[in-house]
């Protein structure tokens, strides 16, 4: 496969080496992860198109699920084809502006991705705790409009990765240990003061963070309180079951999207492989779960798709 590789590596590129240690078995890994991502996008587009079809589906939540979806294939569309490319062909090089320019959009997706979470905890809120008022609450326009000030609080936090890195002087060894240019391993490559970038990458990654599991524990701290107000047994079980789902998502998605990005400052002991596989599986079964989740616990999803599987 090295044959493939044509490219010389100019001053002005970055090599992506893929999986430090398992070179030799990048063919086999690419089975999984090209799957997993295949995977991913059938099922996002499955919503995005069902959504889109039905009049019926034309509801808050579900113009969530499609921000979802949206910011899942973005995600994984960033990083995926560029490292099966490296699998496959091993076409490593990746000019500087397109490093960055990964950097960005990669990481304004996965703000994005969270401030979807945080909107979809604030909808079961009012659902649960506010249900008469909640058709006149919750707005399609009103979602619309609170997915737009995520986007543009992702993009104003994620801006300055790229543009304090491109003030940077990089070093003449510019072997990136990884499938995409994660935002800690181009920092690595710098020869000059990274402080300002590592302390600001951290900073804006724990408030995010902080920030949003702050604001949806707080959502489900109160739909707990409201949940134990209420008597009926029954009614305890369903207003809990409208938020499994979103609990499912979280969980799929914080976990491993924190591991990633601590042992990456502070996971020294940790070996190089394993960090990277965990990073790309955190672009890859998050995206290919949550269809899957939504379906399964969304009834009307569950009954759109039957439909169309019936007209097949």
């Amino acid at each position: 496969m090295s044959a493939f590789n044509l490219t010389p590596s100019g001053p002005s590129t970055f090599i992506l080496n893929g999986i430090p240690g398992l070179e030799a078995a990048h063919i086999w890994v690419s089975i999984p992860f090209s799957m997993f991502y295949i995977i991913s996008l059938l099922g996002n587009v499955m919503i995005l198109f069902l959504v889109s079809k039905e009049q019926t589906l034309h509801k808050p939540m579900f113009l969530l699920l499609c921000m979802l979806a949206l910011t899942d294939i973005g995600g994984s569309t960033c990083v995926m084809p560029k490292a099966l490319c490296i699998f496959w062909f091993s076409f490593k090089d990746i000019t500087v502006d397109g490093c960055l320019t990964q950097m960005f959009f990669f990481n304004t997706i996965a703000a994005m991705y969270s401030a979807v979470l945080v909107i979809m905890a604030f909808d079961r809120y009012v659902a649960i705790c506010d249900p008469l008022r909640y058709a006149t609450i919750l707005t399609n326009a009103r979602i619309a409009k609170l997915g737009l000030v995520g986007l543009i609080r992702a993009v104003l936090l994620i801006l300055p990765f790229p543009l304090l890195l491109r003030r940077l002087p990089f070093c003449a060894n510019r072997v990136i240990p990884h499938t995409y240019c994660e935002h800690m391993a181009v920092v690595k490559m710098s020869c000059g003061d990274t402080t300002v970038s590592r302390t600001y990458g951290l900073v804006t990654t724990l408030v995010i963070i902080t920030l949003d599991l702050t604001l949806i524990g707080l959502s489900y701290g109160l739909i707990i309180r409201a949940v134990l107000r209420i008597s009926s047994k029954k009614a305890h079980r369903k207003a809990l079951n409208t938020c499994t789902a979103h609990i499912c998502v979280m969980l799929v998605t914080y976990s491993p999207y924190l591991f990633s990005a601590l042992t990456h400052r502070f996971g020294q002991g940790i070996a190089a492989h394993v960090h990277i596989l965990l990073a790309n599986l955190y672009l890859l079964v998050p995206p290919m779960f949550n269809p899957i989740i939504y379906g399964v616990k969304t009834k009307e999803l569950r009954d759109k798709v039957g439909k169309y599987i019936c007209r097949m």
